[in-house]
């Protein structure tokens, strides 16, 4: 039975348009990809000294239960170039499952929705250019009304032209 996953997409080294482009091409063979929305680049959060993140999200049809998506998501950031280092830290690419339907998962290495979503710009700007009306599972708001509450919302611009 067939999902809809939404997944944030990042990248801050080498490359970031073209390790999201891969990344997207990638994901099509897990399932289809209904809708991408467009790049932003964004400040970094965390570790704040790293370089820039381009980041979007992208509503993905597929078969794989959660913990067998975040297992392919994981093969695909490894072929990409990404390996283990610190938390928040740089990368080549960053592959998150934000929601999988309406279920709520909370197993070791996944958490389902996305714990940071709520609170982060980086999340909900490109998600809510794909999914507006789209429902968190746990508080009932859409996209739009959980972005509606982060405003104002800084460090993200539309890519290009991205941060001054």
């Amino acid at each position: 039975m067939s999902a809809t996953a939404y997944l944030g997409l990042g990248s801050n080294l080498g490359d970031r348009e073209a390790a999201i482009a891969q990344a997207v091409a990638r994901l099509n063979a897990l399932g289809r990809v209904l809708a991408m929305a467009p790049l932003y680049e964004t400040e970094p959060w965390g570790l704040l000294d790293q370089p820039r993140f381009l980041n979007s999200a992208c509503a993905l049809e597929t078969d794989l239960a959660p913990l067998c998506l975040l297992r392919a998501l994981k093969a695909i950031e490894r072929d990409l170039g990404r390996t283990p280092g610190v938390r928040n830290g740089p990368r080549p690419i960053d592959l998150d499952i934000l929601l999988y339907g309406q279920q709520v998962i909370d197993q070791p290495g996944l958490t389902v929705p996305h714990p940071g979503m709520l609170t982060r710009a980086t999340v909900l700007v490109p998600l809510a250019d794909i999914a507006p009306q789209v429902r968190h599972p746990l508080t009932g708001a859409t996209v739009q009304e959980l972005l509606a509450a982060l405003q104002p919302v800084s460090g993200i611009a539309a890519y290009p032209p991205g941060l001054l």
